[in-house]
């Protein structure tokens, strides 16, 4: 576990190197008159970057944050692995299926069921910060029933064990993917982004460790997957553009 976790620290150094170092770029080249100046203000009529737009945006992802935090209380007690508060198993899918529901309904402003673009541009568009949104809706509700159906007991192969960790392992590589080209402050998400992706990542690996060593009682690979889980609610919680 340890070289994991000092891997997951490796990556993270280097994130944040080539994300400082791209920022200082961009920064230096923001200031050189170009047609294109993404360090300048929002255009008028340009919802990212706009007061309205960071707004929105910053509480769809503080909202997920407060999502996420579940999720990680809700398997802390696996990891450390008690039998109180049994009631507890049953936040993470409680908190999955209201992420997702909250995505797929106010992910994007403009964007199907409460915008003006009809499910077809939604789903089958060339925006792909909007398909990715949706996509990660689907996710979250696809494998919170999943995990809601397990902690039920109306399935128990192990085989139903993988969608958690394999969403986290995806979630991380679409984190890396996720752009929001047009924003004036686009590189600073990216870094947030990437910052985010490297821990679910690593969160997911450990997911991942933690059901093929299995042990009774606390399970170290247990902990530092909810650990990760909770470090990625915090970076939402505290995540500004």
């Amino acid at each position: 576990m340890y070289r994991l976790m000092f891997l997951y620290l490796l990556m993270l150094a280097l994130v944040l190197f080539v994300g400082s170092v791209g920022f200082a770029q961009h920064h230096d080249s923001s200031h050189e008159p170009s047609s294109h100046d993404h360090g300048a203000p929002a255009a008028a009529g340009q919802w990212d970057g706009s007061p309205e737009g960071v707004a929105y945006s910053e509480f769809n992802h503080h909202l997920a944050g407060v999502f996420v935090l579940l999720v990680g209380l809700s398997e802390l007690r696996g990891g450390l692995g008690v039998s109180m508060l049994a009631w507890s198993r049953f936040l993470l899918p409680l908190a999955m299926l209201g992420a997702g529901g909250f995505l797929m309904i106010w992910s994007d402003h403009d964007a199907w069921p409460i915008g003006s673009l009809s499910f077809a541009q939604t789903f089958f568009s060339d925006d792909y910060e909007i398909v990715q949104h949706k996509l990660y809706a689907i996710l979250f509700l696809s494998v919170g029933a999943v995990e809601f159906l397990r902690r039920t007991g109306k399935v128990t192969h192990m085989a139903w064990e993988m969608p958690l960790p394999v969403l986290a392992l995806i979630g991380g590589v679409m984190l890396f993917l996720h752009s929001h080209g047009t924003h004036p402050s686009a590189h600073k998400i990216a870094i947030h982004h990437a910052v985010m992706g490297t821990t679910a990542l690593v969160a997911g690996l450990c997911k991942v460790t933690a059901g093929v060593k299995r042990q009774e009682g606390r399970s170290p690979w247990a902990l530092a997957w909810t650990a990760l889980v909770l470090l990625i609610g915090v970076e939402l919680l505290v995540y500004t553009e």
